[in-house]
């Protein structure tokens, strides 16, 4: 068993000591998933740097211990920790981009885990490496086990990782997000490598997720963490159909759906407290649509309710306090969409799109090989509207959304036209060229390779509209600032602080602030919500619909997540190997799809068991 007794950490920042782990209990047997869920800056990804004994230098374990079989890891050396980080507990990291070495091929990393762990060396080692990527389900592995990172797209980087972690064949094994930058059908092929792995081996899996469907599938227990504490613990069939705490409840509702299109999610006001605050009452308190005065004032404990059940919240202690629970309203429906524009000429019109890259022989040179990942793409958006782009991870959702955004000028040969208010945007230089990216900016699917780790989050935000907004002064581009950041549910304070202060989470969160900030007409959302908890997810959803129906936004939405398109699309597009392969109305395509790759696609889709009732 790997156990977690009392666990607590700190990490000495200029704001003050954050407390980032609070008196953590949590047990995990062989054999079964324990899945870590809350908000981003709660403490799950901590709590896993804390178990591997990677704490950044200003971190450390205060108190509390981490028992691997009643071993205590924490009080290991460094050269014994080592067989037990990637030996006995593997960890997938939350963003693949940083945890892969760029300079070295992936196979190489993958034989150097396998080689470090087991007994396999050599040729063995790498057919072991090309066994594992194909089981993760890397296309044509003998090819790619030596292509390097940067080749590879968000999704296929994220089963390299898992690649190399399973291939050293832990006891446990910590999932931070692992299946965030996958699309549905890799996920479900994940989750069930993942379910075989547990029968093969009796794996325990500590899985660290924003994604509920994924958890109501894989665990068999549920711990809700808010602001560094467990909330509530509980079997994962019972938390899905009685949730306790009214921060579980609200989660729940907040996910998106087609039975939800038109209204606005209930998303949960605020945001996490930062963890360098005294606390005196419930920290979940002024969020909280069930809190009393007196939650301020008390600290609640962590209180059993069964033998399997338990709740930190004042509601089942001093359950004669409170008034009955109101019945669960629907959220104020949100103004209609706008209708369609019925004019000829449409904002955005794709016409025979095609993107390849040189592989080898020079750039376009005499001998070159190609890669042809876009193969004559064409659709057409208008203003006001979202058309989404779902397919596999590799299908050329992101590179079709790139070449539009002018990215790939210098990286690839581009055939077609797209078409911005009749002006092709492949053909524009100059102040042109400059105007265009006013009209159309981008927000990238990985927020830590997108954001420059040396500048400040305001610069960040402004540098667009030094560039692209010249009229305004400081005083107005502090205004626009401040609002944007209030708007995407970060605290202004943020605006003085760097990327790397902030979790997965917030920093997309500047990335979607960073896009808006130049007022675009259109923007190319390459996952915008992949790295969000629920609750954000929410707020953010609701944002891009109110900035689409008071600007009259188009989104190009690139998405694996089948919920929010059903929420907040138009129209869909489903790619397959570059081409679309069907197209039409969201309710159309997804009601009643007509080829077999739509069909598999949503048949991958995890879903939630049943709607959830209010607590209490």
């Amino acid at each position: 068993m790997l156990k977690i007794d009392n666990l607590k950490v700190a990490l000495d920042a200029d704001a003050g000591l954050v407390r980032a782990i609070d008196g953590m209990q949590l047990s995990l047997s062989r054999g079964e998933t324990f899945a870590l869920v809350g908000e981003s800056g709660c403490g799950k990804s901590m709590t896993a740097l804390a178990l591997m004994r990677l704490l950044p230098d200003n971190g450390g374990v205060t108190d509390g211990a981490v028992l691997l079989d009643d071993q205590d890891v924490l009080a290991l050396p460094e050269a014994q920790m080592r067989r037990v980080r990637g030996g006995r507990i593997g960890m997938i990291f939350q963003e693949p981009s940083t945890s892969l070495n760029p300079v070295m091929k992936v196979g190489e990393q993958i034989v150097e885990s396998i080689e470090t762990h087991t007994t396999l060396r050599g040729a063995a080692a790498r057919a072991k490496a090309i066994e594992w990527l194909h089981r993760v389900g890397i296309p044509e592995p003998e090819r790619r086990i030596d292509e390097y990172p940067f080749r590879l797209s968000g999704g296929q980087k994220q089963r390299v990782m898992i690649a190399m972690t399973l291939a050293a064949e832990p006891d446990y094994l910590i999932a931070d997000e692992p299946t965030t930058a996958l699309d549905v059908t890799i996920q479900a092929q994940i989750l069930d490598l993942l379910k075989d792995l547990q029968r093969e081996r009796s794996l325990g899996v500590l899985l660290i997720t924003h994604d509920l469907a994924v958890v109501s599938g894989m665990a068999h227990q549920v711990a809700l963490m808010y602001a560094g504490q467990i909330v509530e613990v509980a079997p994962a069939a019972e938390f899905f159909a009685a949730p306790k705490h009214p921060y579980a409840r609200l989660l729940l509702q907040a996910l998106p759906d087609s039975a939800k299109r038109g209204e606005a999610l209930a998303a949960i006001g605020g945001t996490v407290p930062p963890l360098w605050m005294e606390f005196e009452g419930c920290r979940f308190a002024p969020r909280c649509d069930r809190a009393l005065p007196a939650c301020a004032q008390h600290r609640p404990e962590l209180q059993a309710l069964s033998a399997s059940h338990a709740v930190r919240c004042r509601l089942y202690t001093h359950a004669q306090e409170f008034p009955a629970a109101p019945a669960v309203q629907p959220p104020a429906r949100a103004q209609a969409s706008p209708p369609p524009q019925t004019e000829a000429t449409p904002l955005l019109e794709v016409r025979d799109l095609k993107v390849r890259f040189a592989l080898s022989g020079g750039l376009f040179g005499a001998g070159a090989r190609y890669f042809e990942a876009v193969k004559g793409v064409s659709y057409t958006l208008r203003a006001g509207r979202t058309l989404a782009l779902v397919g596999e991870s590799g299908c050329g959702k992101t590179t079709s959304g790139k070449a539009i955004v002018q990215l790939l000028r210098r990286q690839a040969e581009i055939e077609g036209q797209a078409l911005l208010d009749g002006r092709d945007l492949f053909t524009l230089d100059g102040d042109a060229l400059r105007e265009a990216r006013r009209q159309v900016q981008i927000i990238f699917q990985d927020p830590f390779a997108s954001l420059n780790p040396r500048m400040r989050v305001l610069e960040l935000l402004e540098e667009g509209m030094l560039a692209l907004r010249p009229e305004l002064d400081a005083q107005a581009r502090r205004q626009v600032l401040e609002t944007l950041v209030d708007q995407v549910g970060l605290r202004r304070d943020a605006l003085e602080r760097y990327p790397h202060e902030f979790s997965g989470g917030q920093r997309q969160r500047i990335a979607i602030a960073r896009a808006l900030a130049v007022e675009p007409r259109l923007i190319v959302c390459d996952e915008p919500t992949s790295a969000l908890d629920v609750s954000v997810q929410a707020q953010i959803l609701n944002l891009l619909r109110e900035l689409q129906r008071e600007r009259g936004l188009s989104y190009l939405f690139i998405t694996h997540n089948i919920g929010v398109v059903e929420y907040i699309a138009d129209e869909v597009a489903v790619m397959q190997s570059g081409r679309i392969v069907e197209a039409g109305s969201t309710a159309a395509v997804l009601g009643s799809p007509q080829q077999a790759y739509t069909r598999k696609l949503l048949a991958a889709v995890p879903r939630l068991p049943g709607v959830v009732a209010h607590a209490g």
